[in-house]
Formats: C-alpha cells, sequence, structure tokens
C-alpha cells in the first residue's frame, strides 16, 4: 500500500503539470494574437501620423505563426481541433478506439518529425546567421523558435493522448464527447 500512494501522487502531479503545459501554451497562443492587435494598431497609428513603421507585416506574420504553433496542443487538449471523422463515426467499440489509436500513432510520429525538423530549423538558422529578407532583417532563428517549442508542445500533448488511450484513461475522442455539426 505505500507503494500505490507515491505512484498515485506523482501520476496525479504529472498531469497537473501537462495540462498546466497544455494551458500555458494556450495562454501564451492568445497573448500573440494580442501582440497581431497591438502591432495592426501601431501600423495604423503610424500611417494616420505620416510615420513608418518597417518590418510590421513581417512581425505580425511571426506572431501569427507563433500563436499557430502554440495553441495546438491546448486546442487537442480541448478537443477542439477540426477532425475529419466520417469513418470513426460509422464505427464503434473496440473497432474504434484501434483506429483512434492508429490515427494518434501516426499524428505523433509526424508531430514529432516536426518538432525534430523545426528544431533542426532553428539550429541552422543561429549557426549561419540567416535573417528574414524583409525590412525588420530580423534573425529568423528568433521566430522560428516558437515554432520549435509548439511543435515539441504539440507531440508531447499528442504523446499523453496515445498513452492514455492506450491505458484507457483517455475519452477525450470518446464518441460521447462530439458534438452533432461541429466536425467537417
Amino acid at each position: 500500500m505505500t507503494r500505490e500512494k507515491p505512484r498515485t501522487a506523482s501520476k496525479s502531479l504529472l498531469r497537473k503539470g501537462l495540462d498546466t503545459l497544455y494551458l500555458a501554451s494556450g495562454a501564451v497562443a492568445a497573448l500573440f494574437l494580442l501582440a497581431i492587435l497591438g502591432i495592426i494598431v501601431a501600423q495604423m497609428a503610424s500611417r494616420w501620423m505620416g510615420l513608418q513603421f518597417p518590418g510590421s507585416a513581417d512581425y505580425a506574420g511571426y506572431c501569427m505563426a507563433a500563436s499557430s504553433f502554440f495553441a495546438l496542443a491546448y486546442t487537442l487538449n480541448r478537443n477542439a481541433h477540426i477532425r475529419v471523422s466520417l469513418i470513426l463515426n460509422i464505427v464503434k467499440g473496440k473497432a474504434r478506439r484501434a483506429m483512434d489509436i492508429w490515427c494518434l500513432s501516426v499524428a505523433t510520429l509526424l508531430a514529432g518529425y516536426l518538432a525534430w525538423f523545426a528544431i533542426r530549423n532553428v539550429q541552422l538558422s543561429h549557426m549561419i546567421h540567416d535573417i528574414s529578407q524583409g525590412q525588420d532583417a530580423t534573425p529568423l532563428w528568433i521566430p522560428q523558435s516558437a515554432i520549435a517549442i509548439g511543435s515539441v508542445i504539440f507531440t508531447i500533448a499528442l504523446l499523453d493522448h496515445l498513452i492514455r488511450t492506450l491505458m484507457g484513461h483517455d475519452d477525450t475522442f470518446a464518441e460521447e464527447h462530439h458534438v452533432e455539426g461541429e466536425e467537417f
């Protein structure tokens, strides 16, 4: 009995840590959306005053990419990703679970490859001192870092859901959680 309590406590701590990571990732995504708003307002104000805001479109693009990648894990954890589930809606029971496991496995592998590639891209850009082609001349490893971090967090989230599904503890993608008309 003494062994069960530490395992349960560590599982609970791990679960809370992962959920906090996903929530923090979503909060960072929201902050990047607010940054886009700030950039657009600053760009409008600078035009009204007859000033230039060089690189504003580039900065907005960097923020959009960062927001998109940081939001991936959060939306997965909230079951808010758009999923094509025509076949999954027909299949029930063990076949449905097997298909969920297959989909999560493939998604985890693809996201892992994306994360690996994004990290390598950051390393390469930093090594060769690559800068953007726009007026801002931003070192590209800076905006690429957000993509790499978001990809890693997304891979962790997919792996988390895959492990929970394999253990029978994840009902995020279960049939009763799907709302009619919500998916395409």
